[in-house]
This record gives C-alpha cells, structure tokens and sequence, in this order.
C-alpha cells in the first residue's frame, strides 16, 4: 500500500489539580475552543471538548504521527499555560498527573459526543471519581484502588468500546 490511513478515535478524560474546580463557567467555553485548536496543531482532529469545573473531556481522531501520550501531554501543556496567562490566581493552575485515554469505536462517536456535551447535568448524579472508576471497569483497565482515592493519577489506554463510560446519564 503507498500510502498510511488511520482512524484512531480518542476520548480523553483529565481533572484539575487535586480536583478544584477551577475550570469557571465564565470562560471554560473559551478553554474548550482553545483545547480544539491545540488539538489541530497536532495534526489531530477535534471532534468534541466538554466537561465541568473540575475535569476535562475531550473526544478526537489521532493523527498518523503522534502518540496518544504525546497528544495529551501538549494538549494539558498547552490549555495550562493558556489558563494562566488569561486567568491567573494566586496560586498557578495545574491538570492532575495523568489522564485516561480509551479508543471509540467510529459508531459510538455520536454516542460519546452526546455523554462530553451532557457533562454538567450528568454531573449533578454522578461523581467524577465514580464516572471513571465505571470508564476503567468498562474498558478492562487495570487500576489502583488506594490512588483511585487519591486522584487519578493512573494512565489508562483502554479498548475499542462499543459501550462505554459514555452511555451512563
């Protein structure tokens, strides 16, 4: 074949520091634009960002060159520094240590886009700390539950879902 095609679809899941709800709702809609644009500078393709004041969804295609890793990294790196140049506070904003990342299968996209964008009514009967613990069960992963308590401080990469964290309400 004289050409590489892929089609990896990534649902990321990353919280504040220690959880704080940092993420203010005057203008965590401009951190949600600003995350689709650092994801497109890696050459990935935003499909959805969402969340709540304590924690970050992001759905995207991965592209051909990067790791899921790499991605993630510069996307926390990148939307930090934003933060705290256009919302600084007294003490500096940080993501957790970590993320979880699992694949979604091309037709659980829309599935996945409605759970990222239905994050705060879903939050108002659910635990962030619940909602990934059911992610990392769902996906088969591994996880720690003493540093479960602590945060999430664990990467996860899970398998193809066809039904995931995502169809919770």
């Amino acid at each position: 074949m004289p050409q590489s095609l892929a089609t990896v679809i990534v649902h990321g899941i990353f919280s504040t520091k220690n959880r704080h709800p940092w993420l203010l709702d005057e203008w965590r809609s401009d951190l949600f634009r600003v995350v689709g644009s650092v994801i497109g500078t890696l050459n990935c393709h935003p499909l959805v960002v969402g969340g709540v004041a304590d924690h970050m969804h992001i759905l995207f295609e991965l592209g051909r060159t990067i790791t899921i890793a790499d991605a993630m990294g510069r996307l926390k790196s990148n939307s930090s520094h934003w933060i705290n140049i256009n919302h600084a506070r007294v003490i500096p904003f940080q993501w957790q240590a970590g993320y979880a990342a699992f694949s979604v299968s091309p037709l659980s996209v829309d599935l996945t886009r409605n759970y990222i964008l239905s994050q705060e009514t879903h939050h108002k009967k659910r635990s962030f700390h619940d909602e990934l613990r059911d992610c990392f069960r769902k996906a088969g992963i591994e996880w720690d539950r003493e540093q479960a308590h602590a945060g999430p401080e664990t990467v996860g990469v899970g398998g193809q879902r066809q039904n995931g964290c995502e169809n919770r309400t």
